[in-house]
């Protein structure tokens, strides 16, 4: 079996280190899906490399969360709604079901951001030829 790349194994929330197990137990937007695994199922590779390693994290969704509030309020003007004192409360009211919507995504891809491209030193490590799952 041929494995997967890193963009479709972040993409898929897969362990940096095997491509294949899931670093979350279930869907983005359930409450069983927001917990993270301890460990990968596959090759065991413990996710919280330290104590507090997921507070790196939170950074990483704060950029996110910026980009996403300026790219909502460019769509909420362009799709017509004036840029004028009356319409404040609009905007703050848009962005504010935005920040909402996307706070799942945020949580999931701040870790998996963390682990595949901020993490020095761990990367994939493909299996022997021959060993099965």
């Amino acid at each position: 079996m041929k494995p997967i790349s890193k963009l479709q194994a972040v993409v898929e929330c897969k362990c940096p280190r095997c491509r294949e197990g899931a670093i979350f137990p279930g869907k983005m937007y359930s409450f069983k899906g927001q917990g993270i695994n301890e460990n990968c199922p596959v090759c065991n590779l413990r996710f919280e490399r330290e104590p507090g390693y997921f507070y790196v994290a939170m950074f990483i969704s704060y950029a996110m969360n910026c980009a996403e509030m300026i790219t909502i309020s460019v769509a909420t003007y362009i799709l017509g709604v004036a840029l004028i004192y009356e319409n404040l409360w609009v905007y703050a009211g848009i962005i504010a079901a935005g920040v909402i919507l996307f706070a799942p995504f945020n949580y999931r891809y701040s870790r998996v951001f963390l682990l595949h491209w901020l993490t020095p030193g761990l990367g994939y490590v493909p299996k022997p030829e021959g060993i099965k799952s």
